[in-house]
């Protein structure tokens, strides 16, 4: 086992160093730079910035020295914010975003789970309808739809909980991340529960199902100890890369509710060329996949003992 996270670690290595490259030249190639203003500015005081933060050379003298900065850990600093390091900048976004990731991660795989096992064990009856039908226009519906409804109904007409913004006083309390938390949650249960259901109705119809019923157990020890151990083996999979995308940030969710996430803080800095905030925002994004895919191995290997890593 340790071995093959040692492998995997290092085949990690190149895949994010042609991320970083790929990422690196499309900013460069993109139109317009971080310092093209509506009033255009002096040649001499454009030169003068540019030197001032390494852009006056060749753009291959540019990658090499952001490839150097990162092997000391230095992600660089902001080109649009004063006296303020990437590093600091996803400092302040990355908390809000894992928080309001995690939650949301939680929730739907607990509902997304009961609500598929519950879909499969009552197939073709109402509750399985009921399920299929919640998770088809909770597939179809955005987040960019559910949010702003949700934020205009719950949030200003009947006023009970927020619709967005964080107190910087109060930090994250609970009533105004319920909103942001649900509304990024949906989706995802309406796939985790399309999940479980197909991957639960595969399961009890397997042999071993049918030979632990006929010793005699009862049925919840049958769907808890044996049928769902199986049964949730798809979703962890599927959970690697999920779980990356909503620990970086909903762009619409953060946009929508008003929140200061690192994928709020991404859309404007590719806005406005802040070239080093996107460069962090990408690297870390790619970091996260690359590790929750692995620890998502792992746990396959775990619950299931034929698959064995070398």
């Amino acid at each position: 086992m340790l071995g093959y996270v040692l492998r995997r670690i290092l085949v990690a290595i190149p895949t994010i160093l042609v991320i970083i490259t790929v990422a690196f030249f499309m900013m460069r190639i993109a139109p317009g730079g971080p310092f093209d203003l509506e009033r255009p500015m002096p040649e001499e005081i454009r030169q003068n910035i540019l030197a001032a933060y390494g852009m006056d050379q060749p753009i291959w003298k540019q990658y090499l020295d952001y490839l150097a900065g990162l092997a000391r850990g230095d992600l660089g600093p902001s080109l649009k914010f004063r006296d303020m390091d990437v590093a600091d900048i996803i400092g302040q976004g990355f908390p809000v975003s894992a928080t309001i990731g995690l939650l949301s991660m939680t929730l739907a795989v607990l509902v997304g789970t009961v609500f598929g096992s519950v879909a499969a064990l009552r197939q073709n009856n109402p509750s399985d309808y009921a399920v299929v039908a919640f998770a088809t226009v909770g597939i179809v519906i955005p987040p960019f739809v559910v949010g702003p409804i949700l934020a205009l109904t719950i949030g200003i007409y009947l006023g009970w909980l927020p619709s967005g913004g964080l107190d910087p006083r109060l930090g994250m309390t609970p009533d105004r991340l319920i909103l942001p938390v649900i509304t990024l949650a949906l989706p995802q249960i309406a796939i985790i529960s399309r999940l479980m259901r197909a991957s639960m109705i595969e399961v009890i119809r397997s042999n071993y199902i049918r030979t632990a019923r006929a010793k005699g157990l009862s049925a919840p020890a049958v769907i808890v100890k044996h049928a769902l151990r199986s049964a949730i083996l798809p979703l962890v999979s599927y959970l690697g890369p999920a779980s990356a995308a909503l620990l970086t940030g909903s762009i619409v969710i953060e946009q929508v509710f008003s929140l200061p996430g690192i994928g709020r803080q991404f859309v404007n800095a590719a806005l406005q060329r802040d070239y080093t905030v996107v460069m962090g925002v990408v690297i870390l994004y790619a970091s996260l996949i690359i590790l929750l895919n692995l620890i998502a191995d792992l746990l396959y290997a775990a619950l299931n003992p034929k698959v064995k890593y070398d």
